[in-house]
């Protein structure tokens, strides 16, 4: 036991004897907090006593591409000087920092944290800008990163609320518009029609003193909801919002270049109109329900009388008007025999119950 003692004590006091000067790469600053620092990297180099010292060595970091010790010293600038007029180009400086670092979604977070905390800031027009092609790229397929590194996939869904983050921010500054009309594209890409018509209609309401914005967010609502008729079966109101967007656009716009095409398009619609009547009627007329299915064979022809489905309507038409009437008379004949037994029931006087003895 006193051997084993012996030994520690030896070996306690060689560390002792031979230790050098030992880095420690986590430093704590009181009032800032632990920072890392790489061994043998002289972080106390970029400490500044000073806001405006401070933000000069993230400034001069940042443009020597040394961007870890600029996102050190911008958040310096910011964590101690939080009031300064230094704090808010600092906070603009930490999302470049991590915009050039290929982390757009945390760059994102940064300048949406600079707008709303410095929203005096000088560049405030640049750092929307700076958004909106974030934003942008998202939108072309770039990948969303899991915990900020690893790329994991598209999303057109986080890709929107980008867009109508940077909406909210300036709706009427120059990327307001875009950004409206990019969360409809962003819902098309999703195949979510219904969203997309309701960004693109946002977009002609609110900017309709933009005509060129108006006019085409209201011929996207159109194609949108034409997109979506093609996928209904049996909804065909779909394809008449289609053919209400265009109509307002004729209307309010005259002069589009698209007017021409949004009426051949109209055509189309009034077709798959008189194709989804058509397939209601033999919906129908499969139940024998055949009232019913005249009615709709009916609405083809006012839909579409020139329609691939026209002819089929007019021959199923002529076969299924005896069997309709048929089958109205018989119903008239039930009918009747209803209301005659229930006036007989009300005229036959009420039985009395039986008294016990």
């Amino acid at each position: 036991m006193y051997r084993r003692l012996l030994r520690v004590a030896l070996l306690f006091a060689c560390l002792i004897a031979f230790t050098d000067r030992c880095p420690a790469p986590i430093i704590y600053r009181p009032g800032e907090g632990w920072t890392y620092e790489p061994v043998g990297s002289e972080g106390a180099k970029w400490v500044r006593k000073r806001a405006k010292d401070q933000l000069q060595v993230a400034q001069e970091a940042f443009d020597h591409h040394q961007y870890r010790i600029a996102l050190k010293a911008a958040r310096r600038v910011v964590k101690v000087w939080k009031f300064s007029d230094s704090a808010g180009p600092a906070q603009y400086l930490i999302g470049r920092c991590f915009e050039e670092r290929k982390m757009d979604e945390r760059a994102f977070k940064e300048y949406q944290t600079a707008l709303i905390k410095y929203p005096k800031l000088p560049n405030y027009d640049e750092v929307m800008q700076r958004q909106f092609a974030i934003a942008g790229r998202f939108l072309n397929g770039q990948w969303f990163k899991l915990w900020g590194y690893i790329p994991f996939f598209p999303s057109m869904d986080r890709t929107a609320v980008l867009f109508e983050q940077v909406v909210r921010n300036g709706p009427f500054n120059p990327t307001g518009p875009t950004s409206q009309m990019n969360i409809g594209t962003a819902r098309e890409k999703q195949k979510n029609y219904p969203l997309a018509v309701k960004a693109y209609e946002k977009a002609a309401d609110r900017y309709h003193d933009q005509p060129v914005v108006a006019a085409d967010a209201l011929y996207r609502a159109g194609r949108a909801w034409e997109k979506q008729a093609k996928r209904a079966e049996y909804d065909q109101s779909i394809a008449k919002a289609a053919i209400d967007n265009f109509q307002d656009l004729s209307a309010l716009y005259p002069d589009d270049k698209r007017i021409p095409e949004t009426v051949k398009v109209i055509a189309s619609l009034r077709t798959e109109q008189a194709r989804g009547a058509y397939e209601t009627a033999r919906f129908y007329e499969r139940y024998k329900r055949w009232q019913g299915a005249l009615v709709y064979y009916n609405e083809v022809l006012v839909k579409d009388a020139s329609s691939p489905f026209a002819a089929a309507a007019r021959a199923r038409i002529e076969l299924l008007k005896p069997r309709a009437e048929a089958q109205r008379l018989k119903l008239v004949e039930y009918e009747k025999k209803l209301r005659a037994a229930t006036r007989d029931a009300a005229a036959e006087p009420p039985v009395e119950p039986r008294r016990r003895k």
